[in-house]
């Protein structure tokens, strides 16, 4: 029989919802908009933050970015190659980025170089929808590899989400994923939450994204 301390786990929560807090307020007084980036491994958080940073330049904003990842800074090369600043945060064994981890990724970002921040989270679809960050808004991103029953396993995440992105559109036919049984579940646990279909290797479905990002 497993002993679970509800008192301990609350503790947790709620010094990390404090730190988070912080967090927000830290990058709102720096005019700063931050975006929490969720998503099993391959799903395409990183690629989705490639594509953003240059369509952000277009628009006259800067982007910069934190890098979750429990080691190594695969992730986190790739951002820095599109010229955005980033910061790469490992969590050792940790399956979650948490709002102490950010704190600290915060104080080595140019605060004054930034105007969108995207806070890439571990490639997880449990563990990190517990852990509020300190962003602006939270985005989910699936892919139709993952299979079209992946929201109603994971519906914490997508109702805990404010928009959600269904990647590898192209991808749906050959690997047998229903998007619109996928699009469907997502709004029986989030009904209002926007949905978004992209592929990003050709960049389709991106600006509406990015509308909906800067709204």
């Amino acid at each position: 029989m497993h002993h679970i301390d509800v008192s301990i786990e609350k503790d947790i929560f709620e010094a990390n919802n404090r730190l988070a807090a912080k967090n927000h307020d830290t990058l709102a007084a720096a005019g700063i908009r931050a975006f929490d980036l969720l998503g099993a491994i391959g799903s395409g958080k990183t690629s989705l933050v490639e594509l953003l940073v240059p369509m952000l330049k277009e628009r006259g904003l800067n982007a910069g970015a934190i890098a979750g990842d429990v080691y190594g800074d695969d992730d986190f090369q790739r951002i820095v190659a599109t010229g955005a600043p980033a910061v790469n945060a490992n969590t050792g064994k940790e399956c979650h980025l948490d709002a102490h981890l950010v704190e600290h990724a915060i104080e080595h970002l140019p605060l004054d170089e930034v105007d969108i921040l995207f806070i890439e989270n571990v490639g997880n679809m449990v563990c990190p929808t517990d852990f509020a960050l300190g962003a602006e808004k939270r985005i989910v991103v699936v892919s139709t590899t993952e299979g079209d029953d992946v929201a109603n396993k994971h519906p914490m995440m997508f109702r805990e989400s404010t928009m959600a992105v269904i990647n590898k559109v192209d991808l749906a036919e050959y690997v047998g994923c229903d998007v619109a049984r996928l699009e469907s579940d997502i709004h029986r646990y989030n009904p209002e939450m926007p949905v978004f279909l992209t592929n990003m290797k050709t960049g389709d479905g991106m600006e509406a994204l990015l509308d909906e990002i800067l709204r």
